[in-house]
């Protein structure tokens, strides 16, 4: 009796690169957060990038904004991770639907207890804005679709290193230029859901994979005895 090994969602070529990014991302959002603590004006560079303004962009780009920041909004949000979800179970791969779902939901959640810790504000009082949610959602959700690419189709060590990179720059950057554009979020705020995301979503799949393990273990263990009957 043999049973296909199922794929880890955490590649373990990657596991050490991933755990020290994680790291050093946890260090950044933190220092951000006590540097911007309580703040409720641009600082520094903050004000040298870009003052949050509504019509930082004009149309066409204004649109794109728009559309980008729907992806990180509770509709397309929900949209994206229900497809993301019910792709991985059609491919059969279970730990990848529960990582896009609980990855998605433990970064965009960091980012909520974090926010009234952090205390900074834009555009008036009440307006929370370190870190960005949006930014630390988009993030998380190219960093689960990399991990899963990395794992269906057996990339290699560097080469799934660089597609990680790749696509937690590409989908940070995009919603941090609309965020910062449409004048919700600082640039900071922005570079902080980026590192929110960068330290929950390795953590995230690491348990994910653990708690996977330990109860196909316990699953194995009356399928071998049973097995184990048999030929006698």
């Amino acid at each position: 009796m043999t049973d296909r090994p199922v794929p880890a969602v955490l590649p373990p070529s990657l596991g050490a690169r991933l755990g020290l990014t994680a790291l050093l991302a946890s260090l950044v959002a933190g220092v951000l957060g006590v540097l911007y603590a309580g703040h409720a004006e641009p600082d520094g560079v903050d004000r040298w990038i870009s003052r949050p303004t509504a019509d930082s962009v004009r149309p066409p780009w204004r649109g794109v904004a728009l559309a980008v920041d729907f992806l990180a909004e509770p509709a397309g949000a929900a949209m994206l991770v229900v497809v993301a979800a019910t792709g991985c179970l059609l491919l059969r791969r279970p730990r990848a639907a529960v990582l896009v779902v609980v990855g998605t939901g433990m970064t965009v959640g960091t980012t909520s207890l974090l926010k009234p810790l952090v205390g900074r504000t834009i555009h008036g009082e009440g307006n929370l804005s370190y870190p960005s949610g949006h930014t630390a959602f988009l993030t998380a959700f190219a960093l689960v679709m990399a991990l899963l690419a990395i794992s269906q189709f057996r990339i290699g060590r560097t080469a799934g290193a660089s597609l990680v990179l790749a696509a937690s720059l590409g989908a940070g950057a995009a919603m941090g230029w609309a965020q910062v554009a449409l004048g919700a979020h600082y640039p900071t705020d922005v570079l902080g859901g980026w590192c929110t995301a960068l330290a929950v979503v390795p953590a995230t799949a690491w348990l994910v994979d653990r708690v996977a393990d330990r109860l196909g273990d316990r699953g194995a263990g009356p399928m071998v005895d049973a097995g184990r009957r048999e030929r006698r």
